[in-house]
């Protein structure tokens, strides 16, 4: 029974590491298509 209940905590753990591990990949994401778009509406209106 102990077993099972460790098995179950450090299953618990693992998936919250995972989506901690996909939530700072997707923010990653986000933030670098943020910057393209910033980059790209500067360089348009920089050059007209």
């Amino acid at each position: 029974m102990v077993l099972v209940v460790i098995l179950i905590i450090l299953a618990l753990l693992a998936g919250g590491i995972g989506l901690l591990v996909e939530g700072l990949f997707w923010l990653v994401v986000i933030a670098g298509v943020l910057f393209l778009a910033g980059v790209v509406a500067g360089f348009v209106n920089r050059r007209t």
